[in-house]
């Protein structure tokens, strides 16, 4: 017995999540759990320096936060990871 789903429409729902990521006039980056870079759009890179091959996989806290700001960034991810959100953090 086996059992069969379209995944078409989720396919092209995730494709325009990556073009509207990519194509975004602000810096988008995502990071997993372990704090390791998985989405970094042109924005970024343009703002940054950093290319896509340069941070993917790296992990974000330690390889391109600066000493001062290290802490209050990793707090605010541990927290975003346990569900509380922080709005408007600037460094």
């Amino acid at each position: 017995v086996g059992i069969g789903q379209d995944i078409t429409a989720r396919i092209a729902q995730e494709q325009e999540y990556s073009r509207l990521i990519e194509t975004a006039n602000a810096p988008i980056f995502g990071i997993d759990r372990d704090g390791l870079v998985n989405v970094w759009n042109t924005c970024a890179s343009n703002l940054t320096g950093f290319g896509v091959a340069e941070v993917k996989g790296r992990h974000l806290v330690d390889d391109f936060i600066t000493p001062q700001y290290k802490s209050s960034v990793q707090d605010v991810f541990s927290k975003a990871l346990s569900g509380v959100e922080t709005a408007n953090f600037e460094f």
